[in-house]
């Protein structure tokens, strides 16, 4: 199992039953992937959806907000983005997965834009982050150069400021809870002297630290 599907799997045990959910493009898409059984979960996209169906199904006409290929589930509904947009900063998306560049100790996020590299603009992430009623950030633990994305401050321009209540990484799980970062699981094999190593932000041990479960997979939502 690679980072990324490790990553997706704990994610997906923090969706309840009945949630209306959406998924950032990238790694936040596998999460449907490894939903328990008992939990059946709405997809919302911000170009116009609730009801998504899973990637592996596509219809020649629909796509999600990322641009891939999508199925839709019967019951489904269709909007415009201005609809879309009022659910989302209405409150009525139960919880949003994203992707992260780097997330810091205030539970700040920047996800949107490397300085130099030219983008489209941030997208409907930052409706999302401050919409959402519970924010989850899945992303790996360090760059691919090895250095840290979990820092004391974020020095990538902030998509939102002290939005993130989770963060899953492939080493551990954060909780933001009280104004404060807390480690509250670490990967089996991992040890809390490794996060520190290899994690540049302040952060508290939570009493009832463990080692993150993981949910075997059962197919696509």
């Amino acid at each position: 199992m690679d980072a990324k599907q490790f990553i997706a799997r704990r994610v997906a045990q923090e969706l309840r039953d009945g949630d209306i959910v959406n998924l950032g493009i990238g790694l936040p898409t596998l999460v449907a992937n490894y939903l328990p059984e008992d939990v059946h979960i709405t997809l919302q996209s911000e170009n116009g959806f609730l009801g998504l169906g899973p990637v592996t199904e596509p219809h020649p006409d629909l796509v999600n907000a990322g641009g891939q290929p999508c199925g839709i589930l019967p019951g489904a509904a269709m909007f415009d983005s201005a609809t879309s947009f009022a659910l989302i900063r209405g409150g009525h998306v139960d919880a949003c997965v994203l992707g992260g560049l780097q997330v810091d100790e205030q539970a700040n996020l920047a996800n949107w834009v490397v300085p130099g590299k030219m983008v489209p603009g941030m997208g409907g992430a930052m409706d999302l982050v401050t919409g959402a009623r519970k924010v989850i950030i899945a992303m790996e633990h360090c760059a691919k150069d090895g250095s840290a994305k979990i820092l004391r401050y974020c020095t990538m321009p902030l998509t939102a400021l002290h939005a993130v209540h989770m963060l899953v990484t492939e080493l551990a799980v954060f909780r933001f809870i009280d104004g404060k970062m807390w480690l509250c699981e670490v990967a089996e094999g991992c040890d809390v002297q490794t996060i520190r190593d290899k994690t540049n932000a302040h952060f508290e041990l939570a009493a009832d630290l463990k080692v993150m479960p993981v949910q075997a997979e059962r197919g696509v939502a």
